[in-house]
């Protein structure tokens, strides 16, 4: 192989590990519904949908353990728990919207 060939594929290998190193940095390769930051000699497990209101000091120190869940208040809870919640909460959402729509369709609005 020519010195011209080994230039061009070493660059292109630079690239391509700098493209994977580039993508695991924003986290392009993390499956876990949290990230993991450290602050001061702990380490606080944030949750990806965290509530902008709630302080990295108030999330936990600890990851989620196997069926559990990370709320985006910073609460650790099980996960069957927080879908109940969930679901019933959307159900709420639901019963109210249509009491919304029922009394714009009696007003005439």
């Amino acid at each position: 192989m020519s010195k011209n060939k080994l230039k061009y594929l070493f660059f292109v290998a630079v690239l391509v590990g700098t493209g994977f190193a580039l993508a695991d940095a924003i986290g392009a390769f993390n499956t876990k519904p949290y990230h993991i930051v450290h602050h001061g000699a702990m380490n606080h497990y944030v949750p990806d949908n965290r509530d902008p209101g709630v302080k990295i000091e108030r999330v936990p120190t600890r990851p989620p353990g196997p069926g559990e869940i990370i709320t985006p208040t910073g609460q650790i809870v099980k996960k069957a728990k927080w879908d109940q919640q969930q679901s019933s909460s959307v159900k709420s959402e639901k019963r109210t919207d249509q009491k919304i729509q029922s009394y714009e369709d009696s007003t005439g609005h």
